[in-house]
């Protein structure tokens, strides 16, 4: 049983990509301080540039795992919430499907929050919310890609329950946390009426209720000129 063995340390802060590692380990049944533990990465201090931190995660982002029985009984660390996210579906045998179609299937809406949706909101978030001075550009080239994206997803809900098909996976877990600030990134639900459907249905979950208030009462707005600095300035790009 896996709540027999040692706890698993995830590396974290309440961001999206935090939380959909946050979201697969309970869904899987793991439960906080009880087989996981949630460290805290500050990203707004600079926990992320601490040399034991760069240890697991030498592209100083979160979230990094930790898990003391890993493949071959041996402790095993991973960066990239992907990554992470396929780990701890091989480890439980959840929520990736066994067979070769439906795998890839899964995999490839994973890849295209990876790849696409992740940055690209990232970008959206910048330029709208963060960023010292408004560039009209800016703003309306990532808002526009959002709402493509979005379009995207409101297109293949069409006529599927879930991202992959029938089967909630870690494709959806992998998506839905980047949406939770939709109000923020110049979308309007009116206009993707099967994508807002199926997010109020992520939203409902139990484990997905429970993860998203993982760390959720230690990141604070960013609204000073440090934060700013840390998270978007030189401090990025020191060589360490």
């Amino acid at each position: 049983m896996l709540k027999d063995l040692p706890m698993i340390d995830v590396y974290s802060w309440a961001t999206p990509n935090g939380h959909k590692v946050h979201i697969m380990l309970e869904e899987c049944g793991l439960r906080l301080n009880r087989d996981w533990r949630a460290i805290p990465v500050n990203i707004g201090q600079g926990d992320q540039f601490a040399p034991a931190f760069l240890k697991i995660s030498p592209n100083n982002k979160i979230p990094a795992l930790v898990d003391p029985n890993g493949p071959d009984g041996k402790p095993i660390s991973l960066f990239e919430s992907g990554a992470i996210l396929v780990y701890l579906a091989g480890k439980t045998g959840k929520f990736l499907p066994k067979s070769d179609r439906d795998k890839y299937e899964v995999l490839q809406w994973l890849m295209f929050q990876m790849g696409g949706l992740g940055p690209m909101l990232g970008q959206n978030h910048h330029f709208r919310i963060y960023a010292p001075e408004k560039i009209d550009y800016a703003i309306q080239r990532y808002t526009n890609e959002t709402r493509r994206l979005y379009g995207v997803l409101n297109k293949q809900l069409e006529s599927r329950r879930y991202l992959a098909g029938k089967h909630y996976s870690i494709a959806d877990m992998a998506v839905f946390p980047w949406l939770r600030n939709w109000q923020n990134q110049g979308i309007d639900w009116a206009d993707y009426p099967n994508l807002k459907a199926w997010f109020d249905m992520i939203a409902a979950r139990p484990a997905v209720q429970r993860a998203v208030q993982v760390l959720a009462d230690l990141r604070k707005p960013i609204t000073d000129d440090k934060a700013r600095e840390v998270l978007f300035g030189n401090t990025q790009y020191k060589n360490r």
